[in-house]
């Protein structure tokens, strides 16, 4: 059964996102590894002037986004699990690559110039590292917090 990796935190539920799953679902039995970075809160769009954040929020921020992209995953008809990973991202994907192979990887990121993981090259970054191929999908929606 293909498996595929999906890294997301603030575009997770996304249209492009939920579109893509459902697309691999329709092809037949799938399995998806949400992986959400524990992004601290300061460094997330659209929280400018909220101070900086504790791990902890950062880790309920994420597990809570996690949990719902999980239900949505399954209302589509795809097999999914996941986790929340390193607030670095490039060490998140490493990490769960490294317990839960997969055959691509999916990227969701906010568009250039809100995304952090965009002005870090992370996709590109995630093709020469893992040696999978990536899917970059840019989504204009924020989740919410």
């Amino acid at each position: 059964m293909p498996r595929t990796l999906v890294l997301a935190n603030q575009t997770l539920g996304g249209e492009k996102l939920l579109a893509a799953v459902q697309e691999r679902v329709a092809a037949g039995p799938h399995q998806f590894h949400v992986v959400v970075p524990a992004t601290p809160v300061h460094d997330q769009a659209g929280a400018a002037g909220s101070g900086p954040s504790s791990d902890e929020r950062a880790y309920a921020l994420a597990s809570q986004r996690l949990d719902r992209a999980l239900t949505e995953i399954r209302e589509l008809g795809g097999e999914a699990d996941g986790e929340v990973g390193d607030p670095d991202a490039m060490e998140a994907l490493r990490l769960a690559l490294g317990r839960a192979p997969a055959d691509e990887v999916i990227v969701s990121t906010l568009p250039l110039g809100i995304s952090r993981w965009l002005r870090g090259n992370l996709p590109a970054k995630i093709e020469r590292s893992c040696g999978l191929p990536v899917v970059h999908l840019v989504d204009d929606r924020q989740t919410a917090s």
